[in-house]
């Protein structure tokens, strides 16, 4: 074992760790520095710092660590100090050409820190800040060929998603209202909330990469939260723009089969018995799933999006996700009544009931009462109950917001999900 070359009260360092550390610090300064030089060069503008530059402020910024346990922590306050100032002096004359960007001059105060970072071992840390730090200095062209694309409406839209995220959705109150208490302000905005920014995102994504890549992608990452408010999304899409009508399905069916993914995430987390069980079936209906989205994707590839079409209207539909959280607390509120009126039936009832609205919540507390107070046939039966009603569910948005092309292709999508799932509910021995 290494002896320790620094030891204090309140740290302490091993050879091997000094020299790994600063190993790190020195590599963190040449990344940073290199694509400094390199960004120069390209732009015909000498820079004050280049690689070596970079590579001695995060060593200094490691040296000025290890003098502070050593020595004092005035030593580190005076090099901070030394290289501030001289950073400031570098923008004052590259100012005074009139180059009144400071990108460079915040890139050395960040590299000395990550030094500092690093000699105190905390090296995940300071990579991720490297990595974050290369990525936004290497983006700057792309990120203003970006930004001059970016209309009025669509800055004041986000501006308003902002607002309403940051300045309204916190300051609902999470309480219960309503009969049984089942409407919670919070749970409903957060509804809203992500209705109305899946939208805003896959405008963004079909602005910026194209109808068809935006689309998939949109679809591919609301389905990680909701397939659900990713199906009514694209449905009315698909309303507004019949050419992006094959696009949407696509995309609905994409965040079906990430949906049916979660759910098997969860029971595998949570019961791996009961994922055992469910993987037979759930499995086909990936299947099912994956195949009816790879057929209507390579349809559609051999007919060109209309692009220009994504740029009409408005990229926030705030209209569509309130009647979206409006449609979601009817249901909110039927349940409850079913509950109270029909009495609990048994668990595929509830499960069917639960299934109208989310899977997550059901597939997790199925997957925690599996094998203790309730069977594992039961509980999956239980499973694959909620998840035909809400694939049925989907397919009724779809059918009643979405244009004719889109319910074509929907009905034959879910129509063999659901067809096959209930023939694996009553055949297949759970």
């Amino acid at each position: 074992m290494d002896a320790f070359l620094i030891e204090t009260e309140t740290f302490r360092l091993a050879q091997t760790d000094l020299l790994i550390r600063a190993a790190v610090a020195t590599g963190i300064g040449a990344i940073i520095g290199l694509e400094r030089e390199y960004s120069a060069i390209r732009e015909g503008t000498p820079g004050f710092a280049g690689i070596r530059t970079f590579v001695f402020v995060t060593v200094l910024g490691f040296l000025a660590a290890m003098a502070y346990h050593l020595l004092s922590p005035a030593v580190y306050l005076a090099l901070l100090a030394a290289v501030t100032v001289l950073t400031a002096i570098s923008y004052f004359i590259t100012a005074s050409r009139g180059d009144i960007g400071a990108t460079t001059e915040f890139s050395v105060l960040i590299s000395f820190f990550l030094g500092t970072l690093s000699f105190w071992g905390l090296i995940e840390v300071s990579l991720m800040f490297t990595v974050l730090t290369v990525v936004l200095l290497s983006a700057k062209f792309r990120l203003q060929s970006i930004v001059d694309q970016i209309t009025a409406d669509e800055l004041y839209d986000f501006i308003r998603f902002v607002v309403i995220a940051l300045l309204v959705f916190p300051f609902l109150p999470d309480m219960a209202y309503g009969p049984g208490g089942v409407l919670n302000p919070r749970e409903i905005g957060w509804v809203i909330l992500l209705t109305s920014g899946l939208g805003f995102v896959g405008y963004l994504l079909m602005k910026f990469l194209g109808a068809r890549r935006g689309i998939l992608l949109g679809g591919l990452a609301g389905g990680l939260i909701s397939s659900t408010a990713v199906t009514w999304v694209y449905a009315r899409k698909s309303r507004e723009h019949p050419p992006l009508s094959g696009d949407c399905a696509v995309a609905i069916l994409a965040a079906s089969s990430v949906m049916i993914l979660r759910v098997q995430v969860w029971t595998f987390l949570f019961n791996r018995t009961l994922f055992q069980t469910l993987t037979p079936a759930f499995g086909l209906l990936l299947l099912l799933l994956l195949g009816a989205t790879l057929h209507f994707y390579f349809r559609q590839r051999q007919h060109a999006p209309a692009e220009t079409s994504i740029r009409t209207g408005k990229p926030l539909d705030l209209h569509g996700a309130l009647v979206f959280g409006l449609i979601y607390t009817l249901v909110l509120v039927i349940i409850y009544w079913a509950h109270t009126y029909l009495g609990t039936r048994g668990l595929m009832m509830s499960s069917a009931v639960a299934g109208l609205t989310d899977i997550d919540a059901i597939a997790i507390s199925l997957s925690k009462m599996s094998g203790q107070s309730v069977s594992t046939a039961i509980a999956a039966k239980a499973v694959l109950i909620a998840t035909l009603v809400n694939t049925a569910v989907k397919m009724g948005i779809g059918w009643w917001a979405g244009g004719v092309p889109l319910r074509r292709k929907l009905l034959i999508g879910y129509g063999l999900v659901l067809v096959v799932g209930l023939a694996a509910l009553f055949l297949y021995p759970f």
